[in-house]
This record gives C-alpha cells, structure tokens and sequence, in this order.
C-alpha cells in the first residue's frame, strides 16, 4: 500500500486502485489504523436506501492512533510544536508523552465533571496548544467536540451552543493576537446571557493570566464555573 503519493504517475495508480476494487483499496488503508476490534464489512451501502455504512462492526479510539501507538519509539519526539504569539517568547514543545499524559489528565477531567459519550463540548478558544489537547480528550472519551472560531460575536457563539445544545464550554480567559488583548471569557459570559440552558459547567484555560468574571453561579444560564 502506498501511504505517500510522490508522483502524478503513482497517483494515478493508487486512484484506479480505488476504483477498480474499493473494498480491497480501503481495506489496506483501514490496516494502517490500530483498532480494538477489527471489522466485519469493509462497506455496506445500498443506494436505492440510501444507506451507506463503513467498517461495520469495527471498533477504534482514534486518540489511539494519534497517540498510543506512538509511545513504543516516539515517546521522546515532538508532537506539538507551539509558537507563541510574541516572538520573544519561547515555542512550546510537547512529546508525544507529555501529550499523551495531558490528554489522558484531562479527560479524566472531563469526566469528572459530568462530561460523557455523546455530549457536546463547546470549545471557543485561540489557537493554543491546550485547545488541540482538549479535543483530543473529548474525543478520547467519546464526547463530541464542537469548536466554534474565537473571534465570532457572543450571538454567533450562543446560536451554536444551542444548536448543538452544548453541555460545558471550554474557553480561555483572553487572546493575545498581535498587539490586541481579546477578553474571550467575557464574551463567553455574553453568550450565556442569551438563553444557553443547556450549558452547565464552564472551563477557562489561563492563556494570559489576565482578570476575568469568576462566579460560582452565573445566574444567566445556571452555569458552574
């Protein structure tokens, strides 16, 4: 199986590969992956249904494939590299065993607060290490995450939380893009004004250590923070 595509040429064949037989073709590209249990049937699909199902009977925890399997012999190599906003300030590195650790830490967190397979976790925060490691977390334990660009309006914000009728948002306490300081917390506080019933607990990662609204309550909404 070719897992990376140099030329025209071997693009061509790979995708007519796909094409005369995409059930051996996607089966290979399956085996890349680590499963907890392979699967049945590479596709089923019905057209006239329509119904079209992938790897039925197949079980996987894809945090597994972007972290578990790495630790055997990359435990020690960077998997995130960071570069902060000021360019005085140094990048962050994470090894795939310092992301691993995170991740595992805060699902558990997740978890500890209510959090569980098939709840939707908001996620309105700048582009922050954290914020890929709490999407990883979600997805570690079966959450659903729905990230929502932290420069959109508290409006734009509320709509979306309650079209996925979120359970917990997690935001940081402000951004610091280029010169300006963003009170992204504030906006969230905004948000929650507007009716987000569903929202029951409110994360904040310390991005700046700048002072934001903290309540036990927030009477808006009923969310614990």
């Amino acid at each position: 199986m070719t897992l990376q595509i140099k030329t025209l040429d071997q693009y061509k064949e790979v995708y007519k590969q796909s094409v005369d037989n995409p059930e051996q073709f996607w089966a290979e590209q399956a085996a890349t992956f680590t499963w907890q249990k392979p699967w049945d049937k590479v596709i089923d699909c019905d057209m006239r249904t329509p119904s079209i199902k992938w790897f039925t009977g197949g079980k996987m925890n894809i945090t597994e494939n972007c972290l578990d399997r790495h630790l055997a012999d990359k435990a020690d190599q960077t998997a995130i590299l960071w570069e902060p906003n000021n360019p005085d300030e140094a990048a962050v590195h994470y090894t795939y065993q310092e992301l691993y650790n995170e991740v595992c830490k805060f699902a558990n967190a997740l978890k500890a607060n209510g959090i569980k397979k098939g709840d939707r976790v908001c996620f309105y925060m700048p582009m922050v290490a954290e914020l890929a490691i709490g999407v990883l977390a979600c997805a570690r334990i079966g959450a659903i995450h729905s990230v929502v660009f932290a420069g959109f309006s508290a409006t734009a914000l509320a709509d979306r939380i309650k079209d996925a009728t979120c359970k917990m948002v997690i935001c940081s306490d402000y951004n610091n893009r280029g010169a300006k300081s963003i009170p992204v917390k504030q906006v969230v506080d905004e948000a929650l004004a507007q009716g987000c019933d569903s929202i029951e607990t409110v994360i904040v990662h310390k991005n700046t250590g700048g002072e934001i609204n903290w309540a036990k309550e927030q009477i808006n909404g009923g969310a614990k923070k």
